[in-house]
């Protein structure tokens, strides 16, 4: 398979430098024959039929092939003035290769050129183009060829070939007569003689310009497919550099956002910590007037309980509420799309356990003073985990846990169980985790636990599994955006999908 844009210029000028070549040279090139039977038919001119009118021919010699099937197929042998046939040849000659014309398009500006040639030319150049030999402006057409052209520029090749007719090579030495034919099904050059000896009687026999032509014209097809699909690719290139810049300023947008609204939580942070450290502080004040007040005498304790008591009321009618900082969730373009394309569906087994209990021990690991390992008890939960382990390539699942308040899913070496409790190593272990405490949801991941300040997903979650390259990473569907990657990893053992959802 061809891979990529550099090797098809590549064919495409040899195909081209092929082309060009004398009628002889290129019958004795063979074309593969994988390549051949992929080209469609193709109608070549021929130019047989006024060759006795042209100008240039004095005198023209035609003889019958008996092969069956070919019908009248002349060749000739033409004494041509020099003279006539250079300036004859020089009109039809392509100021770019200095070669006959291939393929001829006339431009705007009057000039033509070989089609192959005109498109390299123009191929890196910026518009409006210019014409090669004038430096014109000319808007790239869609190419017609000029059929009047192609027609005398395949005379011109004809004429020099029979110029050139009495060379060594074209003698046959067992006859010594010139070679005028083309075996189809030996692929060679032949005499008359030659071919009616048994060995060439029964195969189909054309003269040489013919057969050269219709290579040529076999070249030119597979050429403008190669051409084709240089242009597709260069399509192809052009959108994955959008791509690329569409992704740089994404990233510079997000992160200049992320910078910003980091900026914004941290100043919230700050300005909580104060606030709290000046409630701390009334606070104390507060108790110690409280202390020196139950010192006073009687008397005057009664006259100021009133103003006292409603002050620390007031006082705890102030607390200042804690920061719950929550970044935004940035949606990542074409992410699922991506995802999508390394998609498994049925991974889990489903397994019904009545009032479950996690080993928090084996679950979470690290100090966890804010209590997020907590046991998933006290209602009925619903537990699944894959069949099969991944030990290899990259998996992407979605998992539905809308209505469940709190849940773990993710990937995991070994599941144990019994009749009450789940058991995981949590060093074999990637889990995302949702609890809900006090009508608060958060979310957090194993191994250390790390609190995820995101907004918490409603619907469904993708996990994906990028088992060669050592990385999990946990996706919010209905926003498309990334909730938690785990850092590359080495796995050394297969890993299993896992879910554990409980009823609210």
């Amino acid at each position: 398979m061809i891979g990529n844009k550099g090797e098809l210029r590549v064919i495409h000028k040899e195909l081209m430098k092929m082309c060009s070549t004398p009628d002889m040279e290129l019958l004795q090139v063979r074309i593969e024959p994988k390549l051949e039977n992929t080209l469609p038919e193709v109608h070549i001119f021929d130019s047989y039929d006024i060759v006795r009118s042209s100008p240039v021919t004095k005198k023209s010699t035609y003889v019958t092939s008996k092969a069956e099937g070919i019908g009248n197929i002349s060749t000739e042998t033409k004494n041509v003035d020099s003279d006539t046939l250079q300036v004859f040849q020089r009109e039809l000659t392509c100021s770019i290769c200095m070669n006959c014309f291939l393929d001829p398009v006339t431009i705007d500006c009057g000039h033509s050129f070989c089609h192959p040639c005109l498109s390299f030319c123009w191929e890196e150049g910026q518009t409006p183009r210019s014409c090669p030999e004038c430096r014109g402006l000319s808007e790239r057409p869609d190419f017609k060829t000029n059929i009047v052209l192609k027609r005398l520029a395949s005379l011109a090749r004809q004429a020099r070939a029979d110029h050139n007719h009495s060379s060594e090579e074209q003698i046959c030495v067992t006859h010594q007569e010139a070679k005028g034919l083309f075996c189809e099904a030996d692929q060679t050059l032949l005499c008359e003689p030659c071919s009616e000896l048994p060995e060439h009687i029964a195969h189909s026999h054309s003269p040489i310009h013919r057969a050269a032509e219709e290579s040529r014209g076999k070249f030119l097809k597979r050429m403008s497919s190669l051409w084709k699909m240089r242009e597709e690719m260069q399509l192809t290139l052009n959108q994955e550099a959008k791509k690329t810049r569409s992704f740089k300023e994404e990233e510079k947008l997000h992160l200049e956002a992320l910078k910003k609204e980091a900026k914004e939580i941290c100043l919230q942070l700050k300005e909580s910590v104060f606030r709290m450290t000046q409630y701390k502080e009334r606070l104390k004040e507060m108790y110690r007037e409280l202390t020196e007040m139950c010192q006073k005498p009687d008397t005057e304790l009664l006259q100021a309980i009133g103003n006292v008591l409603e002050m620390a009321d007031l006082a705890q009618m102030q607390k200042p509420q804690p920061v719950n900082p929550e970044l935004t969730c940035w949606p990542v373009a074409g992410i699922l799309d991506m995802l999508n394309k390394f998609r498994v569906d049925n991974v889990l087994t489903q397994t019904a356990i009545h009032h479950v209990s996690l080993d928090d021990a084996s679950v979470m690991s690290g100090d966890d003073p804010h209590g997020m390992s907590r046991q998933l008890d006290g209602g009925a939960s619903f537990v699944a985990w894959g069949a099969q382990a991944f030990s290899s390539g990259r998996h992407y699942w979605e998992l539905e846990v809308t209505h469940f308040s709190s849940w773990i899913l993710g990937v995991s070496k070994d599941i144990l169980t019994s009749d009450t409790i789940i058991h995981i190593n949590y060093e074999e272990a990637f889990l995302l985790f949702s609890e809900k405490v006090n009508d608060e949801y958060s979310l957090f991941t194993n191994s250390p636990p790390l609190v995820q300040f995101v907004k918490r997903p409603l619907g469904k979650i993708g996990v994906f599994l990028d088992y060669d390259n050592g990385a999990v990473s946990f996706y919010d569907v209905s926003r498309g955006s990334l909730i938690y990657s785990f850092l590359p990893f080495s796995i050394s053992s297969p890993l299993k999908p896992f879910l554990c959802l409980r009823s609210p």
